[in-house]
């Protein structure tokens, strides 16, 4: 796997929950920054992104009667929650951190500002991105995939309770296969569940590669940031053919 400088960390909202049933965990989230810290210290640049479905889920909420683009809101503010929730847990650790929020909130957080993102990371802070791209009917994942590109980051690691992308589910198919890599063609040919479709097509027209992990395993961001521990890569057809695949 190559070396990367500076990555997109997206978290799915799920990852802060904790055994209790708690939406946001407070040794969970620690936890979490934790590994964001570890990778920070080997010199990585890191932003990050976490969904709102510990919180609320915009989708499901529409599906149950609410209107889709008021689901959509809530569902983004639920994403500053989490983002908040990341921040305090990292600076409890001595990481300096920004939010930045897609809808703004001046008593809360930063607007994103892509040039002042770019700022704290050249300063070596880890900037939080929250509320999705700011408008309703795009998902977190795609909010993930758009700040990738704006920050020109070398890939975006996706964190997940799979430690890879599978030809099926591997918790309903126990025989299912795990790709080392796979190209973004395929996943969206195949209707493989990594990303929303708008969020691959974007990091295929920017080359950004997808690394799919488990973020549940303690030292696994790190791990698998150095060539090793369990992932899947997304990535253009010929690099794919290039790994063997």
């Amino acid at each position: 796997m190559p070396r990367f400088k500076r990555i997109l960390l997206k978290l799915s909202g799920e990852v802060l929950m904790g055994e209790g049933g708690l939406a946001i965990d407070p040794a969970v989230t620690a936890r979490v920054a934790g590994e964001i810290a570890d990778a920070k210290a080997k010199g990585y640049e890191l932003c990050v992104v976490v969904g709102g479905g510990n919180i609320f889920r915009g989708l499901a909420a529409a599906a149950k009667g609410f209107e889709r683009a008021t689901a959509d809101y809530m569902g983004m503010l639920a994403t500053v929650m989490n983002a908040l929730a990341v921040q305090n847990a990292l600076e409890q650790i001595g990481i300096d951190t920004r939010v930045q929020s897609a809808i703004p909130m001046a008593s809360v957080c930063e607007p994103f500002i892509r040039r002042r993102a770019e700022r704290h990371l050249e300063k070596g802070r880890v900037v939080i991105f929250a509320a999705g791209v700011g408008s309703p009917f795009f998902t977190t994942d795609s909010g993930a995939a758009l700040r990738a590109a704006e920050l020109k980051c070398d890939a975006l690691f996706k964190g997940t309770s799979v430690d890879g992308v599978y030809d099926a589910d591997p918790k309903k198919v126990p025989g299912a296969k795990r790709y080392e890599s796979i190209s973004y063609d395929r996943v969206l040919a195949d209707n493989l569940k990594v990303m929303d479709a708008s969020a691959i097509a974007l990091c295929r027209e920017n080359d950004i590669p997808i690394v799919v992990f488990n973020i549940r395993e303690p030292g696994n961001l790190a791990a698998v940031l150095a060539g090793e521990g369990v992932s899947t890569t997304v990535r253009n057809e010929q690099e794919t053919v290039n790994a063997g695949l």
